[in-house]
């Protein structure tokens, strides 16, 4: 007579055991893939000039079709066009990751031309989540006196097209931001224009311009951010 509860018994225990595994591995959650990134070049610059930062943030963990690299046109044209062009490139890194929004990391010039497009993206609002600024002349640079094609006239202090970046915040809300400069910048001039009232702001010394790019201290520096 004791045999059935004991038989009984023993399976309800050998079905306990078995389902555990399941119900454990049904807790482990992946990882949440971090937010795509934008990466956007500067003045005069490729997409090749972005290929080390894009590289290390796949091996930090960015899937391939969370890193994008916009490859403008003409690479010393008007911030006007190029913001045209992040926001088509925005657009796309949205819908090959899946995700509703995106950061963007811009260098130099290209910072000028993201703010442009964060202040006139219309339906997109919403779309940007965090923005690093690399060496950005938010209020020009006199190097670009130097300089050549409608960017470089952009560029230059006190021009229309940064009298209107100027007019309202310089960031839009709903966007947090993020500025790195480097005291060895020698194409900003004066150095505090990579700077934004209000935003908060790093000094990494002591790579050059573009050295920025490729420097491991201003790449953990983003990804801290990114990930914060």
């Amino acid at each position: 007579m004791t045999r059935r509860p004991v038989l009984v018994g023993l399976v309800l225990w050998a079905l306990l055991a078995s389902a555990a595994p399941v119900a454990l591995r049904a807790q482990v959650r992946a990882p949440e893939a971090p937010t795509p990134v934008l990466l956007v070049p500067g003045w005069s610059e490729g997409a090749s000039s972005l290929e080390v930062l894009r590289s290390r943030l796949l091996e930090a963990g960015w899937r391939e079709s969370g890193v994008a690299v916009v490859d403008f046109r003409d690479p010393v044209g008007s911030n006007r066009e190029h913001a045209r062009e992040i926001a088509l490139a925005a657009a796309a890194l949205r819908e090959a990751s899946g995700s509703p929004t995106i950061d963007v990391v811009a260098h130099s010039m290209g910072g000028l031309a993201v703010r442009y497009y964060l202040r006139n993206r219309g339906t997109s609002t919403g779309d940007v989540r965090r923005v690093v600024f690399l060496a950005t002349p938010h209020f020009g640079t006199y190097s670009s006196l130097v300089a050549w094609g409608e960017g470089a006239r952009e560029m230059l202090p006190g021009s229309d097209f940064l009298m209107t970046l100027m007019a309202g915040r310089p960031v839009p809300h709903g966007v947090d931001a993020l500025t790195i400069r480097t005291p060895l910048d020698l194409h900003i001039l004066p150095l505090e224009s990579a700077q934004i009232p209000g935003v908060p702001d790093m000094i990494v010394c002591c790579p050059t311009h573009t050295g920025l790019l490729d420097d491991s201290e201003v790449f953990r520096r983003i990804e801290a951010f990114l990930r914060g």
